[in-house]
């Protein structure tokens, strides 16, 4: 595996990391399997994936006592990152920024993790409520307190598409929030959606990530699930998987998006062995020094696949033709 820095050059990750919220949450709770799970996660650190990505809200709870089983024997292989700040509400999801939440989360992910250090400690949502100085402040306390290492920043709003605003005022907010929380506490990570098919992080956020030292972590790399080509149009999804309800996921947005499928199947044609998968993630790599994908995985099988991304080099004629590709299709826009 190869390896790349957050944080100015400070932590040392390897260059693709693992997603683990399908293997607790979001996904059909049906194919949710703890043993299989377990073994996925020791493939991952095997292949040198370290940076292993969790949240409280993923179960809720669940995924991080999942991941306490593997850091029982094998803490010291893992860059671990979870997150605080959203919570399941009756309706939707509720962001919470508030000082004392954030420093009683941490406590609890700590117990849970059965760890006394997390080494990416992440906000997952911006409260609105809450000036963002006073929410990142409790935060940098948990790092002088030797709880955490280091801070993150989670670019993840699906309101902003529902609303139709696009990535200019999406990035913009995250933008203006970035840099109020760097003047209490430096951001050593940021992670956003980025993929082949949604790609507007190379506008704004890259560049401000490349000119800080930050690391860029690439959530949902394979289009949660449809970069890979296994995906049929149609298909469906059980009622509890958030496909289900994704306006990128009804059979008539799968079938126009099947053109971005049939480019990365073009370009792993050209590299002997390669899957659609490995082209996006590949590509994303391509992208700077500073992105690190997250694919998320429930199988090792998977998670060997993904791994071996980091040893693929794309030609300029493959970048070429993947930049050709068009941007995903959803009823938002």
């Amino acid at each position: 595996m190869r390896y790349r820095t957050l944080g100015a050059g400070t932590l040392r990750v390897g260059a693709v990391g693992l997603g683990c919220m399908p293997m607790s949450w979001g996904y059909s709770a049906s194919q949710r399997d703890g043993e299989s799970s377990l073994r996925a996660l020791n493939a991952a650190l095997d292949e040198g994936c370290s940076l292993l990505d969790t949240a409280d809200i993923y179960g809720p709870f669940t995924n991080e006592r999942l991941l306490a089983r593997l850091l029982k024997e094998r803490r010291d292989e893992v860059f671990l990152a979870t997150k605080c700040g959203l919570l399941v509400g009756e309706q939707h999801l509720v962001a919470n920024g508030s000082p004392a939440y954030v420093r009683r989360a941490c406590d609890a992910s700590l117990r849970r993790l059965g760890t006394d250090v997390i080494d990416l400690y992440q906000l997952h949502r911006a409260d609105p409520e809450v000036p963002v100085e006073e929410t990142w402040g409790a935060m940098a306390e948990l790092v002088r307190a030797g709880k955490v290492r280091a801070l993150g920043w989670c670019a993840l709003d699906p309101h902003d598409r529902r609303r139709g605003r696009g990535a200019g005022g999406e990035h913009g907010r995250t933008l203006e929030l970035l840099s109020r929380a760097q003047q209490v506490f430096p951001v050593s990570a940021v992670q956003a959606e980025f993929s082949v098919w949604s790609a507007e992080a190379r506008a704004e956020l890259l560049p401000w990530c490349e000119a800080r030292g930050v690391g860029l972590l690439a959530a949902m790399p394979l289009g949660s699930g449809f970069l890979t080509g296994t995906l049929v149009p149609g298909g469906g999804f059980e009622p509890d998987d958030l496909r289900a309800r994704h306006p990128r996921f009804t059979a008539e947005m799968m079938a126009a998006n099947q053109p971005v499928v049939a480019g990365l199947r073009r370009v792993a044609a050209r590299h002997p062995g390669a899957t659609p998968a490995q082209i996006a993630l590949a590509w994303l790599l391509a992208q700077g020094r500073q992105v690190i994908p997250l694919p998320g995985a429930k199988r090792a099988s998977w998670v060997r696949e993904n791994a071996a991304a980091a040893e693929l080099t794309l030609t300029e004629w493959d970048l070429a033709e993947i930049a050709a590709l068009p941007a995903a299709r959803d009823s938002w826009r």
